[in-house]
């Protein structure tokens, strides 16, 4: 069985890239997002499937999604920071799996093997993606798209047993 949903919250750069190959692929996708639908460009599009938060803070949706997915696969550019580095505290305090990519290292086709593989082992079917947002790194989001599109060609499978998340949005 292949992966079966992923999440993000919404936010520039690669929120939205993992949520714009999510609809490429065919992937479901959702996740949380701040009330009212917010990110740094101003209001995050319809065309993502995202429950708002009962908070406009970010630091709540990514509790939220951390919570929500089995894992996460984290997209960064060098040393972590602001909401990729809280990303990470949340994810060790849920105690959930989580794999780290620098994008500035992404090139070894090794990485995406080892991607596939923690997937499987992991067996994440409901994956959160996150990362730097746009004003961050100017370029993040097509890189982590490129990332994407290629750790999902082809699409990735997880063991037969697949499993939800009652707190899923």
């Amino acid at each position: 069985m292949r992966l079966a949903k992923v999440i993000s919250g919404g936010q520039t750069g690669v929120d939205q890239a993992a949520l714009d190959v999510a609809i490429e692929k065919g992937l479901l996708h959702g996740g949380w997002c701040p009330r009212g639908r917010r990110c740094e460009a101003g209001t995050i599009p319809q065309k993502y499937r995202l429950s708002p938060t009962e908070s406009v803070e970010y630091d709540v949706r990514t509790e939220r999604n951390v919570i929500a997915s089995d894992g996460t696969l984290v997209l960064h550019w060098g040393p972590l920071s602001g909401g990729t580095a809280w990303t990470v505290e949340c994810l060790e305090k849920h105690g959930k799996p989580f794999f780290l990519v620098d994008l500035q290292r992404s090139d070894d086709r090794a990485k995406f093997e080892l991607v596939r593989h923690w997937l499987r082992q992991q067996r994440i079917a409901v994956l959160n993606v996150a990362g730097p947002r746009a004003s961050c790194h100017s370029d993040i989001g097509r890189l982590a798209g490129d990332f994407l599109r290629q750790l999902w060609d082809p699409p990735v499978a997880v063991p037969s047993a697949t499993k939800t998340s009652s707190t899923q949005p």
